[in-house]
């Protein structure tokens, strides 16, 4: 169990603040719903996860096979709908490995990415991408 406890700040902004850590982050609602678009919005915070778990989830799985992930990297691309209520309905996600690996091992990161804890909770709400490209340039 982890808490998290969330405060209003005004003007459409939340300072959270993890309990284990005592890390704190900012939101703010975006520049499309009334906010200042200042810092990552609630729903930033969600693709920010998927991306976040799905490399977390890789390294787990790089590290049990001796793999070095580092300068691995992925870019997500959130789409709110358009119609009805305000929600994410897609999220793409580019995941990016500046190496080159045996198809078994690329194959066992990419189900170790889509097993995340993220992608199995969005479910079926949320339609999600997820692409790999492997030998690619190093994050930036």
């Amino acid at each position: 169990m982890v808490q998290i406890d969330v405060v209003y700040q005004g003007a459409l902004r939340t300072q959270a603040t993890h309990g284990p850590s005592g890390q704190t982050l900012i939101t703010d609602a975006p520049v499309d719903n009334q906010g200042k678009g200042e810092s990552f919005s609630p729903t930033d915070l969600v693709a920010t996860a998927l991306a976040s778990c799905i490399m977390t989830l890789m390294g787990i799985a790089a590290e049990k096979r001796d793999v070095d992930l580092q300068g691995a990297g992925a870019r997500v691309v959130k789409v709110m709908a358009s119609e009805g209520p305000r929600r994410i309905e897609r999220l793409d996600v580019q995941v990016r490995v500046p190496l080159q690996l045996d198809e078994k091992v690329r194959a066992a990161l990419e189900r170790a990415a889509l097993g995340c804890p993220v992608h199995a909770t969005l479910g079926s709400n949320v339609q999600m991408d997820v692409s790999f490209e492997w030998g690619a340039q190093p994050a930036a």
